[in-house]
């Protein structure tokens, strides 16, 4: 069987110019959520299969890489005449960071402050379709806090992620925001059951691609009244022309609506606009579900134009930990897409700041030993000053050697030959 060298489909190999570009937006990440309060920790990248298929993750749930079982275990569920796909896994690779923070929680609360501030960067898997700053594996970047039941909460995760946005340079994006208690009044309030709001939600999440009339069209075929559905859409459309969208809502829901999340999201976007370090505006928008069914409250979304799609999101998940413990602790978060964040600065050229001069010395083949020595002498000494240098062999092609440096940002070369 012939060995392959390009990386399994929806995986990719990462070259040393965008390495360093996202070693660099890991360290502004680190460094800001530090300064808000943020303490990093690490899960494992295998979680037991049966907290990821526990009905939380949404349609991530159907984009588990699973882990068969092993040894004697594999064996004996193999050996079962009726078999179901979990009989022969236990494991899996995580499709997020928030279902692995949740069960360290769950574990280790007693050992954590309160409220517990949480920083989590790393790898997750999802066998999804590859597309553009899409990828079945890609790293995820969450700060959650557990514990903390009022706003607090949301504005201290929104102005986290923002000033992180504006040190990377980002600015005139979105913060979009809205209430899963609002999506339920509006949809309780059309005269959908309870038990068909996810279904509802589903099709109201590809608004923005199939527009009002696919979103009319969709909830018919799906065997939902037109008077609903009219009355639904009415919601959006009022939103749309009048002067205070929210106050809009608000008043359109009246009693289905409970005064606490009224007051709640007003006093979110108002405080994060009053203090805001960033370029950004924060609005309200009725349409947004984010798709992960453990969200209880409050969610959020970053909107960039460049890249017309989201580029981050989170929310309140109040009820998810209880699922472990039997006891509820509020929780809410927000995760950057750093994918997407690394391949917008890719396009637009963005050059890592503040480096220090890289250097290069390129030694002539059969150059003796004792000059060996002092030319590695010389780069110790320049490396102990705190600048980056690279000893290599000098090429035949020496001036494409020098060009792929140039490229890689080395600046000055000393060449050394044999005397």
């Amino acid at each position: 069987m012939a060995l392959k060298k390009k990386p399994v489909t929806g995986m990719k190999d990462i070259l040393p110019e965008e390495m360093e570009i996202r070693d660099y937006v890991i360290g502004v990440i680190k460094e800001t959520y530090k300064q808000f309060g943020f303490t990093p920790i690490e899960t494992p990248c295998v979680e037991h299969i049966e907290n990821l298929s526990s009905k939380q993750g949404g349609e991530n749930e159907k984009l588990i890489f699973k882990i068969l079982k092993r040894g004697e275990k594999l064996k004996a569920a193999q050996e079962k005449e009726e078999q179901e796909e979990n009989d022969l896994v236990d494991g899996g690779l995580r499709y997020d960071l928030t279902v692995p923070l949740v069960r360290f929680y769950s574990n280790h609360a007693n050992e954590l402050p309160a409220p517990f501030k949480a920083l989590q960067i790393g790898s997750v898997w999802r066998a999804d379709r590859p597309q553009k700053g899409r990828y079945r594996q890609f790293y995820q970047c969450d700060i959650d806090i557990l514990g903390e039941p009022s706003n607090l909460a949301e504005i201290e995760l929104i102005l986290a992620t923002t000033t992180t946005l504006g040190k990377l340079g980002f600015h005139n994006f979105q913060i979009k925001i809205n209430d899963r208690q609002i999506l339920k009044a509006m949809a309780c309030y059309s005269g959908f059951l309870e038990e068909d709001y996810d279904s509802v939600f589903i099709t109201l999440d590809k608004l923005d691609k199939i527009g009002m009339e696919g979103v009319a069209k969709e909830l018919l075929e799906n065997g939902f009244s037109q008077a609903s559905i009219d009355k639904y859409l009415s919601l959006f459309q009022g939103f749309e022309t009048a002067e205070n969208g929210l106050l809009y809502i608000y008043d359109s829901l009246g009693e289905y609506l409970e005064d606490s999340v009224k007051t709640g999201l007003k006093e979110i976007i108002d405080s994060v606009g009053a203090v805001k370090s960033s370029d950004f505006e924060i609005v309200f928008d009725p349409s947004l579900v984010r798709g992960m069914s453990y969200y209880t409250g409050t969610i959020f979304e970053i909107a960039m134009p460049e890249l017309g799609i989201a580029c981050g999101g989170g929310g309140r998940y109040d009820k998810m930990i209880g699922k472990f413990t039997g006891k509820d602790v509020p929780a809410c978060g927000f995760s950057i897409g750093f994918e997407r964040i690394v391949l917008l600065l890719l396009e637009n050229g963005f050059q890592v700041p503040n480096q220090n001069k890289k250097t290069a010395f390129l030694i002539e083949k059969g150059i003796s030993a004792e000059k060996l020595c002092e030319i590695i002498k010389e780069a110790q000494k320049l490396r102990s000053e705190g600048r980056q240098v690279l000893v290599a062999r000098m090429n035949k092609n020496k001036k494409f050697q020098k060009e792929t440096l140039m490229s890689q940002g080395y600046e000055e070369f000393q060449e050394f030959f044999v005397s």
